[in-house]
């Protein structure tokens, strides 16, 4: 039976940042085009003939704003006949976490007027089903702090471990009991304490600075782990 088929592939990247001052937040761009022109949408766009969706999902990421990601994850492939009011297109979501202060200078370009960190708590309204692409990838990143550690790539090397907890919190979206989680994220074996205080944010003593052993850092991403939050 011939079938005539008339669809688009695209690809989307969310991606995750943290800041000790702001918190996480989620890269967004403005559309410099119809349809939704002028709102503010997931970094993205359509495969070209003869690229990869890895390539082409890197490669939309860098023109739209400026930031380059060695790795992203394939999240979900979104496909409702009516996402997208131009024609029938599927989109490949993938994700990625950075630290966020290292990408302070966006560059918008090609189909983005602006590119900009929004806090995952105040986000704008979104283009097409983003919202949706969104939620499904804050839950996988909720999952994954479950079985893999989650932390290096967005924290500075040197950090207090309250920017630890208060990361772990905000992706949760609800407190963490201070005591038992700095207990459980210690037996894992992946921090180092380090012989220098913390800078002095209030009346108490400052703690210690921490970092991540890289090596057990690794180990225990690629083997993976159970972690009860």
């Amino acid at each position: 039976m011939k079938t005539t088929q008339n669809i688009s592939v695209a690809v989307d990247a969310i991606v995750f940042g943290y800041q000790k001052d702001q918190g996480v937040s989620i890269l967004l761009i403005k559309r410099k085009y119809a349809p939704f022109k002028g709102k503010w949408a997931i970094p993205g766009g359509f495969v070209k003939e003869k690229e990869s969706l890895e390539f082409a999902v890197e490669r939309e990421l860098k023109e739209e704003t400026g930031v380059k990601i060695d790795y992203l994850e394939q999240l979900y492939t979104f496909g409702k006949p009516n996402r997208d009011p131009r024609n029938r297109t599927i989109s490949v979501a993938y994700f990625g976490i950075v630290n966020a202060g290292k990408f302070q200078k966006l560059q918008a370009n090609t189909d983005a007027v602006d590119a900009e960190w929004f806090p995952i708590k105040n986000l704008p309204i979104l283009a097409f089903d983003h919202r949706q692409i969104l939620t499904m990838a804050i839950e996988r990143l909720r999952n994954k702090m479950t079985y893999e550690p989650i932390g290096f790539e967005l924290l500075n090397q040197r950090f207090a471990f309250s920017e630890l907890e208060d990361l772990y919190s905000t992706l949760l979206d609800r407190p963490v009991d201070r005591r038992n989680f700095k207990k459980k994220v210690i037996k894992l074996g992946i921090l180092e304490e380090l012989d220098e205080k913390a800078p002095r944010t209030g009346a108490g003593r400052p703690g210690n600075l921490f970092q991540f052993n890289k090596n057990a850092y690794d180990r225990l991403k690629n083997d993976g782990m159970h972690f009860e939050i």
